[in-house]
Formats: structure tokens, C-alpha cells, sequence
């Protein structure tokens, strides 16, 4: 299957409830490569590489988050990378 990158802002309780410790071990699970980051507005930035089903599974993954709540998410492809790891920034 071909990899996809996608870029995401996290709108929602997705600050101080463990979102970006949460991602990361939900990318390790689903295989996903990529990065996220708070930002000052109290959104959470991602770019996630993987497969779309990968991706999926992982934004899956996250919403059962104990405190997370996610309200809605602003995704956009953009060119793949090829990166190699999910880094928290």
C-alpha cells in the first residue's frame, strides 16, 4: 500500500491530558511515522506518515484517551517524506 503524509491540527481537550504521549505510542502500535506539537492557541499539531488505514487506526487510538476529547481536526495531504520515527516536539 502507498503512504500518505497528512498534516492535522487537534482541535479540542487535546492539551494537558497526555495527547502528544498518547500519539506517540499509538504511532508506535499502528507503524505511523511523523511528529506533534503543541501550539500556543491550545491545538496540537501533527504530520503522520503511513499507510491511510494506518493513520486511521491511530487517530483511532487516540480518541480513546482517557481525558482526550478531540471536537474536530483540520487535515490536509501533503507529500510524503519518507520519515523513519514519530518524534514528540
Amino acid at each position: 500500500m502507498d503512504k500518505v503524509r497528512k498534516h492535522i491540527i487537534f482541535h479540542g481537550m487535546v492539551q494537558g491530558v497526555g495527547f502528544r504521549y498518547t500519539a506517540y505510542y499509538a504511532a508506535q502500535r499502528c507503524g505511523v511515522t511523523g511528529w506533534v506539537r503543541n501550539l500556543p492557541d491550545d491545538t496540537v499539531e501533527a504530520e503522520v506518515e503511513g499507510t491511510r488505514e494506518d493513520i486511521d487506526m491511530m487517530i483511532q487510538d487516540i480518541r480513546r484517551g482517557r481525558f482526550i476529547q478531540i471536537d474536530y481536526m483540520d487535515t490536509k495531504d501533503i507529500p510524503a517524506e519518507g520519515s523513519r520515527e514519530f518524534r514528540i516536539r
